[in-house]
């Protein structure tokens, strides 16, 4: 993105400034116990307010709903693979794995969703980056990990890939695939230095997405899912929320004109909570406030 930047604008100069946040670093505790995703991104979002770098470059799924008043996600370059990838033993697919396979992830939504579907299989926690993760099929013995297929193909590493899953087995998170870059809002110096990297249909789709994930307000503490596809003027979102045992499963899909991907996302997400969601978050929180 740097080197995109240098040579749309030759003569200015662009440092990289490497931020490690809290999320990053304590990679040996949960991001529930942690306090959710916006652990990844907030020592950078207070770079940007002191002026220490212009913009900021984001994983959307580490992103929150909610951004602080004064920043905004001006860019949103073209998507890449919103699957999630399973790399495992023995180079076996799920639908191979024996009864108590134990499969590691970090996130609660990939959890979810393969109990709901092989309740025999045993999910273990995983923290770290993917080097890290993937060392762990072979350190803690694990059958395979599932990690996003975005990340994979930026470190070259598909020859590791066992199965990418469609989405149809595995809904991907909010923003999965997407790269967010963030300035103040009103800096419009900055705005038009890198308006040309944004992508229309990547941030119509993450649009969706996040207006989805913020009606809902949650985080990490519950698996939430929600991916959109953008295909001429309409645009179709599908989402769920689940209990964290997977044992239940709210999930619907709606669709309609692209122009109005913030309201079908805020719709998607109010049908969901009058079918079960609003007590699935209730409980959550309340049990959270009860520690």
């Amino acid at each position: 993105m740097a080197d995109s930047i240098r040579k749309r604008h030759p003569g200015v100069e662009v440092e990289l400034v490497i931020i490690r946040t809290k999320g990053d670093i304590m990679e040996d505790v949960s991001l529930v116990k942690l306090g959710g995703k916006g652990l990844f991104i907030k020592e950078i979002e207070e770079a940007l307010l002191r002026r220490d770098v212009d913009i900021a470059v984001h994983s959307m799924k580490d992103v929150p709903g909610e951004l602080p008043a004064e920043l905004e996600i001006a860019v949103t370059p073209p998507r890449e693979d919103p699957r999630d990838v399973l790399i495992s033993r023995g180079d076996r697919k799920l639908e191979e794995m024996p009864r108590g396979a134990r499969i590691g992830t970090c996130s609660l939504r990939r959890g979810f969703q393969l109990l709901n579907r092989m309740p025999d299989l045993e999910i273990v926690p995983l923290r770290g980056n993917l080097d890290t993760r993937i060392r762990k099929i072979e350190t803690e013995r694990l059958a395979g990990v599932i990690v996003a297929a975005a990340g994979i193909r930026r470190m070259g590493w598909v020859a590791k890939v066992s199965q990418f899953i469609p989405v149809e087995m595995m809904l991907p998170a909010v923003g999965q695939g997407v790269l967010g870059i963030e300035t103040r809002r009103g800096d419009d110096r900055v705005g038009e230095a890198i308006a040309f990297l944004n992508d229309p249909v990547t941030g119509c789709e993450a649009g969706a997405e996040r207006a989805f994930l913020k009606r809902l307000g949650g985080g990490c503490q519950l698996p939430i899912a929600g991916y959109a596809k953008k295909t001429g003027e309409r645009i179709v979102l599908e989402g769920l929320v689940g209990s964290v045992d997977g044992r239940v499963m709210i999930r619907d899909v709606v669709e309609g004109a692209a122009d109005q991907f913030d309201a079908l996302g805020t719709g998607l997400a109010d049908g969901i909570l009058g079918r079960g969601g609003r007590a699935l978050l209730d409980e959550v929180y309340q049990e959270g406030n009860n520690r």
